[in-house]
This record gives structure tokens, C-alpha cells and sequence, in this order.
């Protein structure tokens, strides 16, 4: 008679914190303003200022805005700070930066609010392979708030995981 095959994984005490649970919805806009310069070099500030009035900043509504420039310019500091007092009002957050800065500063935000009580004294995996643009800075965010409460931390999946901190050991 064969032996029933038992769960050990499902079985167990391990936590899983997947970080994908709280990617929030809302599109990502990386918004270039090269466009806005004379030919894509200098920012004159006139005209500058003509086109972020002119913009239709309602479109972003809900969004998650990068503002970046992609040539070689000189942007002074106060065009980026133009450009967020018009958006402010419609983006969900607004960064100066490429996409993987935005989703940092989002997950900045997520981590320093997680609620992580329910997981102290408890053996945790932070589930790996994303399928949504995670960045390496939120997983090394996520450990340094677990590492304090958490007996102990691995990585990946619950069938392959590499240790990472175990409780009164380093």
C-alpha cells in the first residue's frame, strides 16, 4: 500500500510575504520633457512655462508620474517643481527619475506603512520572482523592517528558499 504523500510546506508555520499583494493599481507615465526644450537643449523659460500651463495635467489623473528629461540639458531644479505644482492635483505620486526610482518611492511608501505585527516571532519567506515591476530596493526595504520581529527570514519559494537571517544567528 503506498503511503500517503503529505504537505510538508502547507503543513508548516512559514509566512509568506509576497510583494506583489500590494502593488497598487494606477498607471505608470514617464513623462519626458525634452519635448519642452529648444531644440532639446535649453529650457527657455517662457515658453516653458507657456507649455506646462497649456498641458492637459487631467490626463494623469490617478497616475504615477516620473518626470525626466532624456538629453543631455541643464534643467534648473524649479522646472521639475513647476511642472509638480500643476500635476499635484490629479498624479497619485510624482517623482523626478526614471521608472524603477517611481516604483521605489511607491514601495518606499507601502513598506514604511506595512502593519508587520502579525509577523513577529514567525519564520518568513519573501516570495521572489515578480511578475510586476518590483524593485530590488523594496525587497532589501521589506527585510530590514522584518528582521527586527521575525524569528526568521528565506527567500524565494516555499519548495526552494535561501536562508537569509535566522534569530540569534548572523
Amino acid at each position: 500500500m503506498a503511503e500517503e504523500i503529505i504537505n510538508r510546506v502547507a503543513n508548516s508555520k512559514l509566512v509568506t510575504i509576497d510583494l506583489e499583494d500590494y502593488y497598487p493599481k494606477g498607471q505608470r507615465v514617464l513623462f519626458d520633457i525634452k519635448d519642452w526644450l529648444f531644440q532639446e537643449l535649453i529650457l527657455k523659460e517662457s515658453d516653458f512655462r507657456s507649455f506646462v500651463k497649456e498641458h492637459d495635467w487631467s490626463q494623469y489623473q490617478d497616475a504615477y508620474l516620473a518626470l525626466t528629461c532624456s538629453v543631455d540639458a541643464i534643467i534648473p531644479s524649479w522646472a521639475y517643481l513647476l511642472i509638480t505644482s500643476h500635476v499635484s492635483a490629479y498624479a497619485k505620486k510624482i517623482v523626478v527619475g526614471d521608472l524603477v526610482t517611481l516604483e521605489t518611492a511607491i514601495y518606499q511608501d507601502i513598506i514604511s506603512q506595512l502593519d508587520v505585527s502579525d509577523y513577529s516571532g514567525k519564520p518568513l519567506i519573501i516570495k521572489g520572482c515578480a511578475n510586476k515591476p518590483i524593485p530590488e530596493s523594496a525587497y532589501t526595504l521589506l527585510i530590514s523592517k522584518l528582521q527586527p520581529i521575525a524569528k526568521s527570514i528565506m527567500y524565494g519559494e516555499a519548495c526552494s528558499t535561501v536562508p537569509l537571517y535566522k534569530k540569534g544567528k548572523m
